[in-house]
């Protein structure tokens, strides 16, 4: 797998973050991070983990678990939570914010950024006195996709 330069970054991060914390930088530890900041989307433990077996299948599920979790402590990943109940895991850009629109019929997913949603948040958090430290912003709904799909059956 050819990882991009700012997968090497990150990937090179991730390694120091691990170091910092005294922890073994495991070749099965790399892969993972390897693989999981090269692979766009958003991502639950049981796929990521099929995606892992493809490249390694020595590499155990806890083992791909505890990964994702030390990559969201190092600050390159993130958890979602869907209304669905499966925790995802998605690349932290910390220099670039989007928000969520989910199909509540086959789960897929569309990352968004508007401005303008980011400015009345502001203007919202203002209002009432608030100082933003973060926010999840998820609408849900049935795509264009399983529309067409429930108007073709009716």
């Amino acid at each position: 797998m050819e990882t991009s330069t700012e997968t090497s970054g990150r990937l090179t991060e991730f390694l120091a973050f691990m170091s910092r914390k005294g922890m073994n930088t495991t070749s099965q530890r790399r892969t993972i991070a390897e693989v999981f900041l090269d692979l766009p989307g958003h991502h639950s433990l049981e796929e990521f983990y099929q995606y892992i077996l493809k490249r390694d299948s020595g590499i155990g599920q806890t083992t791909v678990y505890r990964t994702l979790k030390l990559l969201c402590d190092a600050g390159l990943a993130t958890e979602i939570h869907f209304t669905d109940g499966i925790t995802r895991y998605e690349i932290a850009k910390p220099d670039s914010h989007h928000d969520h629109l989910v199909c509540l019929e086959c789960g897929k997913i569309v990352e968004i950024c508007d401005a303008r949603i980011e400015m009345i948040q502001r203007e919202l958090a203002e209002t009432y006195g608030f100082r933003l430290r973060g926010h999840v912003h998820n609408l849900y709904g049935i795509c264009a996709d399983c529309r067409a799909k429930a108007d073709a059956i009716n």
